[in-house]
């Protein structure tokens, strides 16, 4: 990769982490593009690390940015938790930046995305979670601006 000449050229790499599926997008702020990049199925916590692992080698993101699923009240339940604790992990595995984002509602607006995408229920199952990553970003980078 090319170094951008531009100190606020940042690619972020958006994580929408699951129980059985994570998806994820790619941001690129100097040209102002989000894309979705996959949904990755895994059996587990170590094999969606390995999954990031393997994003973060092929993307080569400057900093990650994570779901935070909070409650419709702004309160913390255990989802939320195990999100700060795997960014914490990840931090740690990749030595990137880690910001969490709230993530209410990116599933719905994923789910508005592909109403009239003449997509089958699999089709779109399998889709999903990587359009709330791109959704997810859009958010960040939106929030970054003001």
């Amino acid at each position: 990769r090319v170094p951008s000449l531009r100190p606020d050229a940042v690619r972020y790499l958006a994580i929408d982490i699951g129980a059985r599926r994570t998806g994820f997008a790619l941001g690129d702020v100097e040209l102002g593009l989000v894309q979705p990049l996959r949904v990755v199925e895994h059996p587990n916590e170590n094999a969606m690390l390995e999954a990031v692992d393997n994003a973060i080698a092929e993307q080569e993101p400057d900093a990650l940015v994570i779901g935070l699923p909070l409650n419709m009240d702004d309160t913390e339940g255990p989802a939320a938790k195990s999100a700060r604790r795997i960014g914490e992990l990840l931090h740690e595995r990749s030595g990137l930046e880690v910001h969490l984002q709230d993530e209410r509602l990116t599933s719905f607006e994923a789910d508005a995305r592909m109403a009239r995408s003449g997509r089958t229920h699999q089709e779109k199952k399998r889709v999903r979670d990587a359009i709330a990553a791109a959704a997810l970003l859009e958010d960040f980078l939106a929030s970054r601006e003001n």
